[in-house]
């Protein structure tokens, strides 16, 4: 299967080792990814203005529920990104099972019980 090069890549390993495969992520991706972050970091900032200004907790709760909102969108690009092209690699390397079970305890973390 052909892949389509987005410039520079990005590696990772999520088991702090070389035994796993390296995920490549596109520049223009990541890129994204950073901004819609540090947009978040943004709003983190203005709610600790917001307290110091002594806001009405309604106010300030709203602006916590767009920034979950906005974590939660973000995790789900990850998310998408790992299962379109992380999981597919895996599959094709021979390593699913050993990327199915990283991405299981890495679900019982990030998603409340």
């Amino acid at each position: 299967m052909a892949t389509v090069d987005h410039g520079t890549q990005h590696h990772h390993d999520h088991h702090g080792n070389n035994a796993s495969h390296g995920h490549i992520h596109s520049e223009e991706s990541r890129r994204k990814l950073i901004n819609r972050l540090s947009r978040i970091e943004g709003h983190v900032r203005g709610i600790k203005t917001m307290i110091n200004e002594h806001r009405d907790c309604p106010e300030i709760l709203i602006q916590i529920a767009a920034i979950r909102g906005a974590l939660d969108r973000v995790a789900r690009i990850i998310l998408d990104e790992h299962l379109s092209e992380c999981i597919t690699r895996a599959a094709e390397d021979g390593t699913i099972d050993i990327e199915i079970e990283a991405l299981k305890a890495a679900l019982d973390r990030f998603l409340p019980s």
